[in-house]
């Protein structure tokens, strides 16, 4: 089974200053990854560089198959990146967004995908309402809902539940699970461990720009804490974070 995304030896330096060093990791159809790490880990960098937004320094990444480097509009049609603060046209409603996404990406009944998001996430009644007019949750989730609509193979989320609802947030979850279940591969940064540990299965350690941990939650746990169910995601993460801070780099 080929990855659907493959990161080879990914650095990414900021005007000389190292961001990530030298990561590699591959996502398979149907895994949801965590990605965890403290504020300036380099999670974010890691999914912008995924995403084509920023260059990478040096390293390989691929996006079911295709080099970001060479085919980098292939990348970007299999692949959707909800960002923890998207960018949305302001004066443009909830459905001109449905739209523009739609002729982008060559959306088939891209008008009854558009309408079960829509409902999915609560957001019918905003149909003609502006961006500009939206709360934050539901700017969040009108991202979320253009990501699903051409059903790319690769989802990226960057602290996908900034601003949702109690329901928001239960959709979100219940709906990358299914997506996974249906071939997606999942990529979820986030500072909330109770939802990595409840939907992912798999985690991504990322600590100073550097790669701390690749593999299950039970590795995770066997590896940095205990396997015993009490001990939460939480506490098996600041002590991984504790012993790679006393571990010389």
């Amino acid at each position: 089974m080929s990855p659907v995304l493959s990161v080879t030896d990914f650095h990414k330096a900021y005007e000389g200053v190292p961001a990530v060093k030298g990561i590699s990791f591959q996502v398979q159809p149907g895994q949801i990854i965590g990605v965890i790490g403290p504020n300036g880990a380099g999670k974010t960098t890691t999914m912008r560089a995924l995403s084509a937004i920023i260059p990478p320094t040096s390293g390989q990444l691929q996006v079911a198959g295709f080099d970001l480097e060479t085919d980098p509009v292939a990348v970007k049609q299999r692949l959707a990146y909800v960002a923890d603060d998207p960018k949305l046209f302001p004066n443009l409603t909830v459905a001109d967004h449905l739209a523009f996404t739609a002729a982008a990406f060559h959306v088939s009944d891209a008008d009854q995908k558009a309408n079960s998001l829509l409902q999915q996430f609560e957001l019918t009644g905003k149909r003609n309402t502006a961006t500009k007019d939206l709360s934050r949750g539901m700017r969040q989730k009108l991202a979320i809902c253009c990501a699903y609509l051409y059903d790319p193979v690769a989802l990226l989320f960057d602290e996908p539940l900034t601003g949702l609802d109690p329901m928001g947030i239960r959709t979100l979850k219940r709906t990358i699970i299914n997506r996974a279940a249906a071939g997606a591969g999942v990529l979820i940064s986030s500072h909330l461990l109770a939802m990595v540990e409840d939907i992912c299965s798999q985690i991504l350690m990322l600590d100073q720009g550097q790669q701390g941990f690749f593999g299950t939650v039970t590795e995770f746990r066997q590896k940095f804490g205990s396997a015993d169910e009490d001990f939460s995601l939480e506490d098996v993460f600041f002590a991984a974070t504790e012993r790679q801070d006393a571990v010389p780099v």
